[in-house]
């Protein structure tokens, strides 16, 4: 459905043609999955049909295979329905996003001047220039002021904290990432 939608809008510019889609998936989306509680309902019918059928002394092979298919569709149907819910939530919550985009600036600002380092004391001087703090960062034993704090950090903690990660590490961070964690520019995962 999408492919032909799609070739019928010909030439028209890639974030037009997304717009187009909206339309047809809307009515695709309401002619599949509107009445998804009806369906998950009509499927639990028909196994407690079968099930009183069964209770009742009557059994045969295909009543068997019956009821295993109807259990498999009213399954997908509430695995369909979680994700519904789950897209949901995520739309509204991205949508509520942007009606608070001054609430949500300022929670970044906050924690953007929060974890700045102000003061550094480097090779025994002390560095009070943001440019000179971020490049003077020699591997020597540092000690860092923060917000009144002393830290110190030894020269095997500052080599360590310099390595780049392997290719294998940054694999495995973005595999144990949920699928619905990281959304693109457009929105989608």
């Amino acid at each position: 459905m999408v492919n032909k939608e799609w070739r019928s809008l010909g030439e028209l510019q890639f974030t037009k043609k997304l717009k187009a889609l909206t339309g047809p998936l809307g009515r695709w989306h309401k002619a599949n999955f509107s009445e998804m509680d009806k369906k998950i309902t009509k499927f639990e019918e028909k196994i407690k049909r079968i099930d009183d059928m069964v209770s009742g002394g009557v059994y045969d092979g295909t009543m068997e295979a019956r009821r295993k298919v109807m259990v498999t569709c009213c399954e997908r149907w509430y695995v369909r329905k979680a994700i519904h819910w789950k897209q949901m939530s995520q739309s509204r919550h991205a949508k509520d996003m942007d009606k608070n985009t001054r609430y949500f600036h300022n929670i970044a600002s906050a924690r953007r001047r929060n974890n700045r380092i102000a003061t550094l004391v480097t090779n025994g001087r002390l560095v009070r220039n943001p440019a000179r703090i971020k490049s003077g960062q020699e591997h020597s034993p540092v000690v860092g002021f923060r917000d009144g704090l002393v830290v110190k950090i030894e020269e095997e903690d500052v080599v360590a904290l310099e390595v780049l990660p392997s290719a294998e590490e940054i694999k495995e961070s973005v595999w144990d990432c949920e699928s619905s964690k990281a959304p693109g520019c457009d929105g989608y995962n």
